[in-house]
């Protein structure tokens, strides 16, 4: 009678390992619990993008001002008419003692 106990209970644990440690474990749920987690949060930021890309496309294919906008950032593009001004900050200049001055626009 006791030997028919141990079988059983062995019996038990074996069918019971792969619930626990196995493939499809608890461990395994949770993991992938996580995982669908985070690739939910990428797919988010993917549809953010995807709808900022899509309201670029539309007002690129709709107007000229987001092509003149982005002519004007990217290739630094001029219309007829207008004026370019760069500013550009003051350049240093060594003197012969060892001091470098602020040199102006005169001064050159």
């Amino acid at each position: 009678m006791k030997w028919v106990t141990l079988v059983l209970i062995l019996a038990l644990i074996g069918l019971q390992y792969d619930l626990w440690f196995g493939h499809g474990s608890w461990h395994d749920m949770i993991r992938l619990e996580e995982s669908v987690i985070q690739q939910n949060a990428n797919n988010e930021a993917l549809v953010q993008r995807n709808r900022a890309l899509t309201a670029e496309v539309k007002d690129l294919a709709e107007g000229k001002d987001a092509i003149n906008e982005m002519a004007r950032a990217k290739l630094g593009y001029i219309q007829n008419g207008e004026v370019f001004y760069r500013f550009t900050p003051p350049a240093t200049v060594p003197t012969a003692t060892g001091v470098t001055q602020s040199a102006t626009v005169a001064d050159r």
